[in-house]
């Protein structure tokens, strides 16, 4: 339905009325009041049910906060990107005033243009949407809205750049782990072979130590053989003790 048609309801409801005889009583009146107030609502509801036919079934009705949490939740409440949400306040004012409807029907559909840009700038950087949409607020601001993640194939390039990067990671710590064994065991080698030269040097020290101190003792008796020895040497040898 048109924003003309929805308007001539409530142009009927008029000329039903001026038809009747003006002195009726206060019973009449009142039945009259009651029928306009339920044409009113009746043309919010057809607005209502152009907007969905025009913007699809993503169209609802919520006052909706400025402020983060309240958007986070539109997010993760919707899915797709022909989601447009209305605060009822200014949905009463677009069903009744058809500059009001023209101004926030031309922010939705500046929404609706925005989209593919918005997809292609994500795209760009790997990420896809999820939910997006409009929301007109109670006090009449417009936000847009885009909840989305990385694609599946760049979240899987990711985590396997991650994991490579993880098992080079281990590998280093292992070749650490096994050089720092292996300098511990040659630290530990060396230590070895320099307290055993330690020990040589002091044990030939000690034993240098000890042959100083050895003292001939010389008897009458070792100096006799002695003295036999040399002579019998010497008789063996020619041109001595001649």
């Amino acid at each position: 339905m048109s924003v003309f048609g929805v308007n001539g309801a409530l142009t009927d409801a008029y000329q039903y009325a001026a038809s009747k005889d003006v002195n009726k009583t206060d019973t009449n009146e009142t039945n009259f009041i009651d029928q306009l107030q339920e044409t009113s609502a009746s043309k919010v509801d057809a607005y209502t049910e152009y907007l969905k036919q025009r913007y699809g079934a993503g169209v609802s009705i919520q006052n909706v906060g400025k402020d983060q949490r309240s958007m986070d939740n539109i997010g993760a409440g919707t899915a797709g990107t022909g989601n447009v949400v209305i605060a009822s306040n200014i949905l009463e004012q677009m069903a009744n005033d058809p500059e009001k409807a023209a101004y926030y029907e031309g922010k939705i559909q500046n929404y609706f243009n925005s989209v593919p840009r918005y997809q292609a700038e994500l795209s760009v950087m790997g990420h896809e949407i999820h939910s997006s949409g409009i929301v007109i607020h109670p006090d009449g601001t417009v936000t847009h809205y885009i909840s989305g993640d990385l694609k599946p194939e760049v979240r899987a390039k990711i985590e396997a750049k991650i994991k490579a990067e993880d098992e080079e990671k281990a590998k280093r710590k292992r070749r650490y782990q096994e050089l720092s064994r292996e300098a511990a065991e040659k630290r530990k080698l060396e230590m070895e072979i320099a307290y055993k030269r330690q020990s040589m040097t002091e044990f030939i020290a000690d034993k240098m130590l000890e042959t100083d101190r050895i003292t001939y003792v010389e008897t009458q008796e070792t100096m006799s053989s002695a003295i036999v020895a040399y002579e019998m040497s010497a008789l063996s040898m020619p041109g001595i003790l001649k």
